[in-house]
């Protein structure tokens, strides 16, 4: 895939998350405390240099009980790991270690003790 094309991609998704970033936000200040919150102990964090994606993987994460369109989730340690590409087999560039990080992520799935945490916008 060429340059131009990928970042035409990348700007798309970009203004999409955003978009659905803010009519999250837009909802009212009246149903931010509905919102539910999840805690998690340690978390992972990939950041791609070009892909607006940002998942979350959790370890010893709290699940809300109820289902909603955003989730609020509470991280004590969180390690963002930079890479040098676009793939993994780039190399990691570098890592940096965040403590006491509240992040909304759009749903998760668990499986056998992680959560894996999608449709994060950057923090």
């Amino acid at each position: 895939m060429n340059l131009t094309l990928k970042r035409l991609l990348g700007v798309t998704a970009v203004v999409a998350m955003g978009t659905t970033a803010l009519l999250g936000t837009g909802a009212g200040t009246a149903g931010a405390g509905d919102r539910p919150r999840a805690h998690c102990d340690r978390a992972e964090q990939d950041m791609w240099s070009g892909d607006p994606s940002r998942n979350v993987t959790g370890h010893r994460c709290s699940i809300p009980s109820n289902k909603s369109r955003w989730y609020i989730i509470e991280i004590d340690t969180l390690v963002q790991t930079y890479y040098k590409g676009d793939t993994v087999d780039g190399g990691v560039g570098g890592t940096k270690t965040l403590h006491n990080r509240t992040i909304r992520c759009m749903g998760y799935t668990s499986d056998k003790g992680t959560v894996n945490w999608f449709g994060c916008p950057p923090a």
